[in-house]
């Protein structure tokens, strides 16, 4: 039996976005669920906290009998990398896709700014951002949107996982990961020290894909996450941590990165 795969979406948009994968996950006959975090998707309305994305996660390992494969794409595998540090015997395996940056130099400078302006307009941004992703994703676009797009949890979401400690989060799990970017993405920018953080990873590109890399090359990420899957189920289950659910979640100033 192939290990279960569990999905988690980005910011502001939902489960609906893994529509691609999950058709041909399930085609190929793996289970595969894609969750949604609090303040997205059928859980709008909720107030978004990092403890409560990871609770998600872990609670949705747990209908699939305990141990799966975590995929997650930018807010997503933010969430997944958190995951896989504070319940590692859950975490197979974890797939860190756009989210190569660390977040206290990059949601505060890149995101702050803009979900503040987006903030001002009746509609939050919505039909702004609805018509980009429209022009850009394609096929992948349809997906994407269905879920709805939950512009008001930007600024929490920004404030939560600005703070978090991600490379500390990736040195404590011991699994295999996989650090999946797209080769336009503008997250690449610490994927080196993202890569040695990790005791047992590697790092992959993809061409002609930008940030979300799921939506536009979808067949190539599909792939990469059932290699994936079948390559963590041969590793043994990391040991049980004494508390698990606990990682290191905020960033430490002092901590002195390798040199890119």
């Amino acid at each position: 039996m192939s290990l279960p795969i569990v999905l988690v979406h980005g910011l502001r948009f939902s489960s609906s976005m893994w529509r691609p994968q999950l058709d041909q996950l399930t085609a190929a006959g793996r289970t595969a669920v894609a969750c949604d975090l609090p303040g997205h998707g059928n859980r709008r309305g909720e107030h978004f906290t990092l403890t409560g994305a990871v609770q998600t996660v872990a609670d949705t390992i747990d209908t699939l009998g305990g141990r799966a494969l975590v995929v997650g794409l930018s807010l997503g595998g933010f969430v997944s990398i958190a995951t896989a540090a504070a319940y590692p015997h859950k975490t197979a395996g974890l797939v860190a896709a756009g989210c190569t940056a660390r977040p206290a130099q990059t949601l505060a400078q890149v995101y702050r700014i803009p979900a503040a302006l987006l903030d001002r307009l009746p509609d939050k941004g919505q039909a702004v951002n609805e018509r980009f992703h429209r022009l850009t994703l394609g096929d992948g676009a349809q997906a994407a949107l269905d879920g709805g797009l939950a512009m008001e949890v930007a600024r929490a979401v920004i404030d939560e996982v600005a703070d978090m400690d991600v490379l500390g989060a990736l040195t404590a799990y011991t699994g295999p990961v996989w650090l999946i970017n797209g080769a336009r993405d503008h997250f690449r920018i610490h994927e080196k020290r993202f890569l040695d953080a990790c005791s047992d990873g590697r790092l992959l590109n993809v061409p002609r894909a930008g940030h979300l890399v799921s939506l536009d090359q979808p067949d190539n990420f599909t792939r990469i996450v059932s290699d994936a899957a079948d390559a963590a189920s041969l590793r043994p289950a990391p040991a049980r941590p004494a508390n698990p659910g606990t990682t290191p979640m905020l960033d430490d100033p002092t901590r002195q990165d390798p040199a890119t």
